[in-house]
């Protein structure tokens, strides 16, 4: 889980080139958003889960006092400084959360955390978290029911749990993003999925597309043509509901090519039924929203950065990753700080540079805006750097 886009980005990521918003420093030298796993103990049991969370806690998880010190490694970077977001697991199950986010936030560090739907996202401890200076929370959301959500998620009461969740988060002040995981299991509730989050009045979408890692290896990864229909019906909500893609970078390239009226995709039947769905359930959705100043930042480009390149992840045990999808070990903060690893890690450095793509990513037109999903291309060949073939664009 992530809470990477529910604040407009500091001016350091506002500039914008040919629709893509590029940050303003070098994503070789600080990364702008940290994932700090703060454990993988979890009361759900979700069926994509790349954690493979268990019931309890691990004993060797990072401390409190390592905490801090990740914290006061990243501050020493100075402004702009990365954001953090607190995921798991379920973060909640650790009862230091709050003195680790006021910690972080007292260094003017950016403090997001991603809760399960679970009895502990009570509206006391959501407010707790909100005094103890965290912005904005996330909370997944999979399934438009009851029924689909818990069974995705695998425990009965999850999907009342997550919603009570949301509205306590919005009612204490918190910035509300929902993730949804898209796999060929899920694929067929996303209109109805949309029309709640629209409900909830999100500051972020994000919609994951599924990595085949830990528990994801058992479900149905979205073949290429569906995962660009999907990215073009995003795109066509995006100026309803503010969104933006997770390990699915080719929505630049989606954009891109709308923006400019040269795109040569053809609509597939994924993309058909989606439209059908929504026209059904919420034909407001298709028509143009109004003009107004309210609905402009929802226009807002993505962000170009992906794993290892400005997003770096570090598990409840202290290992650097490019992300939680990317289960490739760049070090470890116990042994050296992760700024030094995020700058010297020789896996971080070719992750950073196009040139090292393999395949029709390292060919393609678009290599430096998106780059592929270097998960998705992890998950599914072994590679890192191979090409992400959950992108139909040829180079």
């Amino acid at each position: 889980m992530s809470v990477d886009e529910v604040v407009s980005p500091p001016a350091a990521a506002r500039g914008a080139h040919d629709g893509i918003r590029r940050l303003r420093f070098d994503v070789g030298a600080r990364p702008f958003l940290v994932l700090l796993e703060l454990t993988r103990a979890c009361a759900l049991a979700c069926r994509h889960c790349r954690a493979e969370s268990v019931p309890h806690r691990h004993p060797d998880e990072l401390t409190t006092r390592e905490v801090r010190g990740v914290f006061d490694d990243l501050a020493s970077l100075g402004p702009p400084r990365p954001r953090v977001v607190l995921t798991g697991g379920d973060p909640l199950e650790r009862p230091d959360l709050e003195e680790i986010v006021a910690y972080g936030s007292s260094l003017g560090l950016s403090m997001a955390v991603s809760p399960a739907g679970t009895p502990r996202a009570t509206p006391a401890r959501l407010q707790g978290l909100r005094r103890a200076g965290a912005g904005a929370v996330s909370f997944s959301i999979d399934g438009s029911s009851a029924l689909t959500h818990d069974d995705f998620r695998r425990v009965a009461g999850s999907f009342d749990w997550t919603l009570a969740g949301c509205r306590a988060a919005r009612a204490a002040g918190l910035r509300l993003q929902v993730n949804t995981t898209v796999a060929g299991e899920t694929v067929a509730d996303l209109a109805a999925v949309a029309r709640l989050v629209g409900e909830l009045g999100v500051s972020m979408w994000s919609v994951f597309f599924m990595v085949p890692v830990g528990r994801g290896q058992l479900l149905r990864p979205l073949e290429a043509d569906e995962t660009e229909d999907v990215l073009h019906f995003l795109h066509d909500l995006a100026p309803r509901i503010p969104l933006k893609t997770t390990e699915a970078p080719a929505y630049r390239r989606v954009v891109l090519e709308a923006e400019s009226g040269k795109s040569s995709w053809r609509a597939g039947a994924l993309y058909g039924q989606l439209r059908e769905s929504l026209a059904a359930i919420w034909p407001e959705a298709l028509g143009r929203p109004p003009e107004t100043a309210a609905a402009e930042p929802r226009r807002r480009a993505p962000l170009s950065v992906g794993d290892g390149r400005g997003v770096v992840f570090v598990s409840h045990r202290g290992d650097v990753q490019p992300s939680g999808f990317l289960p490739v070990v760049a070090g470890n903060v116990r042994e050296s700080p992760l700024t030094r690893i995020y700058r010297l890690s020789p896996l971080l450095q070719r992750l950073r540079d196009p040139g090292q793509l393999a395949g029709r990513c390292g060919s393609c037109a678009f290599a430096r805006v998106c780059g592929g999903s270097r998960a998705q291309a992890f998950g599914r060949s072994g590679d890192p750097l191979g090409e992400d073939a959950s992108c139909p664009h040829a180079a």
